[in-house]
């Protein structure tokens, strides 16, 4: 698996459309709502983005922080068991850097901001590579 974090609008997208072919299967959460299910019809590469938002959208304040983080795992895990059944699949997993700046003064945001943090963490714990980028250079963490 990897992942690219980076700021807001500092490219992430364009740079890993550098990276990969075009006929990659690319999920946005602009166009899905929530995390889209692995397909084991496809077989090649898969790129979610816009994890933040999809962390976003199924923020439920009635719940613990250890079950909203783990859902979200749960269902990155789902894509990382599709890409380890077969040799020829990747996953490339985008997400935006929301930890920098003013803590937000709003219990929710500062749930989503928390809970993005930790899968971050434990996506680069899982992730083959890493890369950051800012302003649309990239500098690879981990390889």
């Amino acid at each position: 698996m990897h992942f690219v974090t980076g700021g807001a609008f500092n490219g992430k997208g364009k740079w890993v459309r550098q990276q990969y072919p075009e006929d990659t299967a690319w999920f946005s959460a602009t166009e899905y709502d929530t995390w889209p299910a692995p397909d084991e019809a496809l077989n090649s590469i898969v790129i979610l983005e816009g994890l933040e938002a999809w962390i976003q959208r199924e923020l439920d304040r009635s719940l613990s922080t250890n079950i909203l983080l783990d859902r979200n795992m749960n269902k990155a895990e789902a894509w990382l068991e599709w890409e380890q059944n077969k040799d020829n699949r990747k996953l490339v997993l985008i997400g935006t850097d929301i930890s920098k700046g003013i803590v937000p003064v709003e219990k929710e945001s500062r749930l989503q901001r928390d809970i993005t943090g930790w899968l971050y963490q434990r996506l680069a714990a899982h992730a083959e590579r890493v890369d950051l980028i800012w302003y649309g250079i990239s500098e690879t963490l981990k390889k």
